[in-house]
């Protein structure tokens, strides 16, 4: 295979000895110099042209840009642009792999106009930091090592598709499968007939290597996935302020399949969001509204999930503040993808793609890169801010809560006392209503609340507190989940 050429771009002055030391290694290393060759403008033979125009050749002639950025912005040409951002603009506009390397771990010394190159950059791709050639090489070396896994030029298959270690299938569980195959009929006329033998369903989704279940195998129909991939679980936590801090009021770790992972993520963090309950003037059953659409929530985790780095010793963390929803995942973009293509229609690109075919045969995701946009959509529909995307240490998405007292929505108890029709203005509807809305407060937080409990927390008779909960359910404001003893309470939707 002909290497691919690498373009190192700089201010030369400020980086002559990195460029020099990248050059070196990468030529040196039995690995790199088999898969890259570096271009520097100082290695260029000399000839009759304009010196800018040797860079900008040399940018379109190469495979990957690699941009070492730092406090000089270089000299100007007469509409007050460098050669570095001129060579970064041509990059991008062709389409190349750009990789940014930024020295030092703030930006105060910087020129201006590197410091507004700089954020230029982070909007676009991940940047990564270092503070001499000791740093440099090592994130550059694993910058390149992550493009020839993702190119797939040093892997056999994805992480999904490889053999989980001591696994067999005996640590399938048959009723997953089962359930799976008629889910997927009813939801997308899945071809594989119910009355299939397990191995064949696992045959027709690719999930067996040789006979033994791959990793995806695992994941979506483990018995006990995590005592394969211990941190395939989801870390939940809801916080009462705005950052992370101790005690935390509430916070779950959740195992399972992915299936149950997603559906155990989505309703901690609906059980934690305000709502506001509608009449029944249209309708029999009165309308429940979430402060953030389930619809949003549930993307934002199952593409956490099903996008992550599941080879990463990091696990999904699912955080709740009181302005915003935080979901982190131990994944990357593609090179394919920016975060401003994420906010228009976009190819879909799994970084786990035996994994996501089942989650989309059960309508869990859809395969045409949509979801993303969908999500935008539905919070501009909600009066929510625009959900963020980062790439952090792994990709972070931020849905934003509704500002406390920007919305018209009443509060919960004043909606309660609509709701069962005891607005004649008696003190004692009022007070049902008001006690009501505690309730389910209460609910919300600690959904294996019982009775007692609630008449010690309320200072009411246990029958008060029944004759209030019966009156809720009636109303399908709140339902029972599992046995008296045992279940939990949960709002409905």
């Amino acid at each position: 295979m002909k290497p691919k050429r690498i373009f190192l771009s700089s201010v030369q002055k400020e980086f002559s000895a990195e460029r020099a030391a990248l050059r070196d290694y990468l030529r040196g290393d039995a690995l790199m110099r088999r898969f890259f060759e570096p271009v520097l403008f100082e290695d260029v033979p000399a000839a009759d042209r304009r010196a800018d125009a040797v860079y900008l050749h040399q940018v379109e002639q190469c495979d990957i840009y690699l941009g070492l950025f730092g406090d000089d912005y270089g000299v100007q040409d007469k509409k007050g642009r460098s050669s570095t951002e001129r060579e970064f603009s041509l990059a991008t506009k062709l389409h190349k792999p750009r990789m940014i390397f930024v020295k030092g771990q703030h930006d105060r010394n910087k020129d201006p106009k590197m410091r507004a190159l700089i954020r230029r950059v982070g909007n676009e791709l991940v940047r990564r930091r270092f503070t001499n050639v000791a740093s440099l090489i090592p994130a550059v070396y694993a910058s390149l090592v992550a493009y020839l896994e993702e190119h797939k030029l040093i892997l056999n298959g994805p992480f999904d598709a490889a053999p989980c270690h001591r696994a067999t299938l005996k640590d399938l569980s048959k009723p997953s499968m089962k359930a799976f195959t008629r889910d997927a009929r009813a939801s997308r006329g899945f071809p594989v007939k119910e009355s299939a033998s397990n191995k064949e369903l696992l045959t027709h989704l690719n999930l067996l290597d040789a006979g033994r279940p791959t990793h995806a195998a695992v994941l979506l129909f483990g018995k006990e996935p995590q005592r394969f991939l211990p941190t395939s679980e989801i870390k939940c936590a809801h916080f009462h302020g705005t950052q992370v801090a101790k005690p935390i009021p509430s916070h779950q770790t959740y195992q399972g399949t992915v299936f149950a992972l997603v559906d155990q993520a989505v309703d901690f963090v609906m059980s934690k969001l305000s709502l506001s309950v509608g009449t029944r003037a249209q309708r029999t059953r009165a309308p429940v509204t979430y402060e953030i659409p389930r619809e949003v929530v549930a993307e934002g985790i199952v593409n956490a999930i099903a996008h992550r780095d599941y080879a990463s010793n990091g696990s999904v963390q699912v955080m709740l503040f009181t302005d915003r929803l935080e979901v982190w995942n131990p994944g990357r973009l593609p090179s394919t993808l920016t975060l401003a293509n994420l906010r228009k229609p976009h190819g879909s690109v799994p970084h786990n793609p035996l994994l996501a075919e089942p989650l989309y045969l059960t309508q869990y995701i859809e395969r045409m890169g949509t979801g993303t946009g969908d999500m935008i959509r539905r919070c501009h529909e909600a009066g929510l801010r625009e959900p963020e995307f980062r790439v952090s240490d792994g990709f972070m998405l931020t849905i934003w809560r509704k500002k406390h007292g920007s919305t018209k929505v009443a509060p919960l108890e004043k909606t309660l006392e609509i709701m069962s029709g005891k607005m004649s203005g008696k003190m004692s509807g009022k007070m049902s209503g008001k006690m009501s809305g505690k309730i389910v407060r209460f609910l919300l937080d600690q959904p294996d609340m019982t009775i007692p409990e609630l008449a010690k927390r309320l200072k009411r008779t246990e029958r008060t507190i029944e004759r209030l909960i019966n009156k809720l359910k009636a109303d399908e404001i709140i339902g029972r989940i599992g046995p008296a003893k045992g279940g939990h309470w949960e709002v409905l939707k």
